[in-house]
């Protein structure tokens, strides 16, 4: 049996004509994911008030969601005006790969910076020592490795398996689900391990997550000034936003019964999970935050106009 050396990306090929609009809309939503995660990212570099364990944590958040659209929208922009969207063997596990790895790494970057608030919030005379540059590097670097290291095993699950079938990608992208689906054996046990995969890395964090909040929201509670509890709350409401839509849309996709898969649902729900909250991420982290927006004026030189 003749093994398959590429996939075909169907994507948005049912929308017909509406690909060149659909082209458009994404380029556009592409280009300011880019430009807000640059502007966080610049502007915690340059102002030096940013350069907290919080603000170090956003930014190695933002530098891996630019590469994480990078590895996806680029491809996907090229096949919304292109007649023929194949995608050979190796790239299509290298989209995988590298897709996983830094989902993964957003994933487990969110609980850290749970655990940050919980420090700053709940241990604030032990805060400098618990959150030291040197803690806070091997946090961060730990959340990348950890991130490869999962989705090298996911990747190799999937691509060790035989594909000698149809190569029709439901996807317009190389996701687990649609490509897993086109193996012609039995895909039971790596659909399991790559499962308990799934729930390691979005419950177990998610769980510390609630738990670190839970301290918080007490350690809150116990302050007696009302504009003190609402400036330690303020702290904390970007995080959560981006907790509860990030964990919502990931544990829909990665944490649901093979029988419960339907290619044109998880399609619509990949763009909010790859585009929409990439581009809501950096509004939500940004725009909500008053001492961000009083650097981003500072850098921008524009201290005397007041940014409403």
């Amino acid at each position: 049996i003749e093994q398959v050396t590429e996939f075909l990306l169907l994507g948005f090929s049912s929308f017909g004509e509406l690909q060149p609009v659909l082209f458009v809309l994404f380029l556009g939503l592409y280009l300011i994911i880019l430009s807000g995660n640059f502007t966080i990212i610049s502007v915690i570099r340059l102002d030096r008030s940013l350069h907290t364990p919080m603000y170090f944590f956003l930014c190695v958040l933002s530098t891996s969601e630019v590469f994480y659209t990078i590895v996806i929208l680029p491809k996907m922009l090229i096949n919304l005006l292109s007649v023929l969207r194949t995608l050979s063997f190796t790239s299509c596990a290298t989209q995988m790969f590298f897709f996983l790895g830094f989902a993964v790494t957003n994933c487990l970057l969110l609980g850290v910076m749970g655990y940050d608030r919980y420090t700053a919030i709940c241990q604030p005379l032990r805060y400098p020592v618990l959150m030291s540059w040197r803690v806070c590097a091997q946090l961060a670097a730990t959340c990348i490795v950890s991130g490869f290291l999962v989705s090298l095993v996911a990747t190799t699950l999937v691509f060790s398996l035989p594909f000698c079938g149809s190569n029709r990608v439901n996807h317009y992208f190389c996701d687990i689900s649609p490509v897993i689906r086109l193996a012609c054996a039995e895909t039971y046990i790596n659909e399991l391990v790559i499962f308990v995969c799934g729930v390691l890395v979005l419950v177990v964090p998610l769980i510390f997550i609630c738990i670190s909040y839970g301290f918080i929201v007490r350690t809150i509670l116990k302050i007696p000034s009302a504009d003190g509890k609402r400036k330690a709350f303020s702290t904390c409401a970007s995080h959560l936003i981006v907790v509860t839509v990030h964990y919502g849309c990931a544990s829909f996709i990665y944490l649901r019964p093979k029988s419960s898969y339907s290619s044109s649902q998880d399609t619509l729900i990949s763009v909010s999970y790859t585009i929409l909250i990439l581009l809501f991420n950096p509004m939500i982290n940004s725009l909500r935050n008053q001492e961000f927006k009083a650097a981003f004026r500072r850098v921008m030189g524009q201290t005397s106009y007041p940014l409403h």
